[in-house]
């Protein structure tokens, strides 16, 4: 029997509806002998309780949203697990948006939480900025940022969990130098933009921490995309003087510059060293072994999602960041010979 209800359960242990309804839902009242029995009945009876009636009452869709600029890259996939390890304990379940790196998606995204198709969102994207920001304070819905921002004017509404990605590309360039390498490039995204300038900002002030000089012939901005690393190191190999290694903003980024470099029959690290930041599987499957820096965005993914569900549970806690720190992992694609 599957379309049993409380009313069912109620007259087989001759209680009231709204008893079995206390006893099933743990809230007022019920005492523990006719609170067992009801349980034993509920569980004779394979009762499930009416999802769609208990939404439309609780005014809860128990969805989260979880927006993301590019679903090809395994970044994300990480995440998405610390996030599921969160929403699953709460019988969440995750809707995946993809924003397409678009301002136009990432509002459509904000709409739909807004519209309550979610309870409430992680979002991450390339270029949190007046626009996104100010829709999503508009928001009654709880929201948790994968950058951190903040606001001019101040009173922002949403949490943020972040992983510090100006010190990664940071501790990045200052491991070339360190090995004395001081002809380093750089490929990096849209210095238009908020991730892309601040992961920038970490190598220009690597290099003049230690007083080299930054050469803008071998700064490029790309698209975070293995393509992207393979064209723009593709075209510098082409030149007269290269530069002895290459910071990559991201893995896909470095997997592509590695390509380009076997192609040109470059040697990795004799010729041209190489570190990349994600810390992604494959960065210890390719030859040689990449170096990169770790972002632990499976704990990003926990930690925000469990911001959310503390604001969706109503639990207290105070505004303030949760910043993650990178972590350099040296493999051999970056040691230099001597």
């Amino acid at each position: 029997m599957d379309n049993n209800t409380i009313y069912h359960i109620a007259e087989r242990v001759g209680v009231s509806p709204s008893t079995v309804s206390r006893a099933l839902s743990g809230r007022g009242y019920c005492g523990q002998k006719t609170k067992t029995k009801i349980l034993a009945v509920a569980k004779e009876l394979n009762y499930a309780p009416d999802s769609a009636a208990q939404t439309l009452k609780m005014r809860l869709t128990k969805k989260i949203i979880f927006a993301v600029p590019d679903i090809c890259n395994p970044f994300y996939f990480d995440m998405i697990n610390g996030i599921n390890q969160v929403l699953e304990e709460h019988g969440y379940l995750l809707i995946l948006i993809y924003t397409k790196h678009s301002l136009k998606e990432e509002l459509r995204a904000i709409q739909n939480l807004k519209e309550k198709v979610a309870d409430g969102m992680i979002m991450v994207s390339f270029n949190f900025m007046e626009d996104n920001i100010g829709a999503i304070n508009a928001l009654q819905s709880p929201v948790v940022l994968t950058n951190k921002y903040v606001s001019p004017e101040g009173a922002d509404r949403f949490d943020y969990v972040y992983a510090d990605t100006y010190l990664g590309i940071k501790l990045g360039a200052e491991h070339l130098i360190a090995q004395g390498v001081a002809r380093i490039g750089y490929i990096g995204g849209s210095n238009a933009e908020q991730t892309g300038y601040q992961r920038f900002c970490g190598f220009r002030d690597a290099l003049d921490l230690a007083g080299l000089p930054v050469r803008m012939d071998y700064v490029a901005e790309s698209d975070y995309t293995e393509n992207g690393g393979y064209e723009t190191a593709k075209a510098w190999l082409q030149r007269a003087e290269l530069p002895e290694a290459i910071v990559a903003a991201n893995d896909l980024m470095a997997i592509g510059v590695m390509k380009a470099c076997e192609e040109a029959a470059l040697r990795i690290p004799e010729d041209i060293a190489i570190v990349g930041m994600d810390n992604l599987d494959i960065a210890s499957r390719v030859y040689p072994k990449l170096t990169s820096v770790s972002l632990n965005q499976e704990e990003i993914g926990r930690r925000a999602a469990q911001v959310l569900m503390d604001r969706l549970l109503g639990k207290p806690r105070e505004k303030g960041e949760i910043r993650i720190q990178p972590r350099l992992v040296v493999r051999h694609s970056s040691i230099r010979p001597g």
